[in-house]
């Protein structure tokens, strides 16, 4: 097997010839600021950096946001691992992470490790603050969701089906997810750096509606 980071560098370019140009905000910069943040959270809460890395880098390669099998996305990923000899303990449980981090309306399940905690954390962190902002207005824009319809009701206790493909609009899903990441953080570093993220997403609503003429 190759050493740790030489497999690190080698999935960066695995995955960022895969979504460099992804349209919906899920693209390799998003990929590469999880990453980023994702290994210097674990570097403070004493996880295995090498699998937080990797999980950081292939989280979306199965996500049904970005692919239309997660199966065989799920798939191409053991395969990659184990063309490189990662051992099925660690495969285990970069898997493991992968399928169990997505928000998914809420639905998501309690998590196992200390791995999952953090890059769950790096991956909340960019869907929040400023790039979180942008990112969401990208979202809605690839799925033909307006910026915000005040007609529209704020949806809870979605199903995944619901909160994948029922009506919403850029606007609403400040209030059916990103306001909520903020109290659903898992180690004491992202929950450092959610709370200035989440000011600043508050500010913009309260600016937003102004303009709007909703204040």
């Amino acid at each position: 097997m190759k050493n740790q980071q030489s497999i690190i560098e080698d999935a960066k370019e695995w995955v960022k010839d895969q979504l460099l140009h992804e349209g919906s905000g899920h693209d390799w910069y998003h990929i590469e600021r999880v990453t980023y943040t994702a290994q210097a959270i674990a570097e403070k809460e004493d996880a295995d950096d090498f699998i937080v890395a990797l999980a950081s880098l292939f989280h979306d390669l199965a996500d049904d946001k970005v692919v239309e099998n997660e199966q065989e996305g799920l798939q191409s990923i053991v395969t990659w691992l184990k063309d490189y000899d990662v051992n099925e303990k660690d495969i285990k449980h970069i898997m493991e992470i992968i399928q169990m981090i997505s928000f998914k309306g809420g639905n998501g399940v309690p998590l196992k490790t200390k791995e999952a905690m953090v890059v769950q954390d790096a991956d909340r962190l960019d869907a929040i603050g400023a790039i979180g902002i942008a990112r969401t207005f990208t979202y809605a824009g690839s799925k033909g969701q307006p910026i915000y319809d005040p007609m529209l009701p704020v949806r809870d206790n979605m199903s995944v089906e619901e909160y994948r493909k029922g009506r919403s609009s850029a606007i609403h899903h400040f209030y059916e997810k990103l306001l909520k990441l903020k109290d659903l953080m898992n180690t004491d570093e992202g929950k450092r750096l959610a709370q200035e993220r989440h000011r600043f997403m508050e500010q913009f609503l309260d600016q937003f509606y102004l303009e709007w003429g909703e204040s």
